[in-house]
């Protein structure tokens, strides 16, 4: 399998399957393919894995893309201005990633829902209760939002982070969510009562751009009824 990642702020990716390579993505993930790809639809994993992936933000349905002649394309375009970032997973590493970070990948790649510890990591941990878990072994593309920070955590290392700008982190990261200190800063510092930790060892993907805040720049300009 040969892949493509190009555009700049609103990327895509085409990947060239050889006859009876396989990509798989969420039900209406796919831009635009040749003619020899054949594509069958169905709730990968059963029910159960359906909901999964419906709690982490994807769809129920999966579409599974088959190549039947040499040199087959199909591409896959992100959603939200920001970077298409390749994975390779393998047994005994796992990736978590944000809701919706998911673009497409080979068929022995599984999603499912990751859930966060504690309270206070689901409720002020800036992604929900549930993350994305990325496992199994094969290529994953995910989509990140705005420009991508790539930091290595050693064992024990802390990382601080505003809710939102996590990515993603591997599995050997602790997430959890810790409250703001002093008075001040809780009611003018404009961070919110908790921000979000990691803990290493191992690499954390933050973004600079999240969805809710692009969303809050948005809507007074989007026009409503009255106007």
């Amino acid at each position: 399998m040969n892949y493509k990642i190009f555009g700049d702020m609103m990327p895509a990716v085409t990947v060239q399957l050889a006859p009876g390579e396989q990509m798989i993505t969420q039900s209406g993930g796919m831009s635009w393919m040749t003619d020899g790809i054949r594509m069958e639809t169905n709730m990968r994993g059963g029910l159960g894995g359906a909901f999964g992936r419906m709690l982490s933000g994807e769809s129920l349905f999966m579409a599974t893309f088959t190549a039947t002649r040499p040199g087959d394309e199909i591409t896959f375009a992100s959603t939200m201005p920001g970077q298409i970032l390749p994975f390779t997973l393998r047994p005994g590493y796992e990736l978590i990633a944000q809701k919706g970070a998911f673009l497409c990948a080979e068929p022995g790649v599984q999603l499912s829902a990751y859930l966060t510890r504690g309270v206070k990591g689901g409720l002020f941990g800036g992604e929900g209760f549930v993350l994305q878990r990325l496992s199994g072994q094969g290529m994953v593309f995910c989509e990140m939002d705005g420009s991508i920070c790539v930091i290595d955590l050693a064992p024990g290392e802390r990382l601080r982070v505003d809710s939102g700008n996590i990515a993603a982190f591997e599995a050997s990261v602790g997430y959890s969510a810790e409250m703001v200190r002093g008075f001040k800063n809780i009611l003018f510092g404009g961070e919110g009562l908790f921000l979000s930790t990691l803990t290493g060892p191992g690499r954390v993907w933050l973004q600079t751009m999240t969805t809710s805040e692009l969303a809050k720049r948005i809507i007074p300009y989007i026009p409503t009824k009255s106007d």
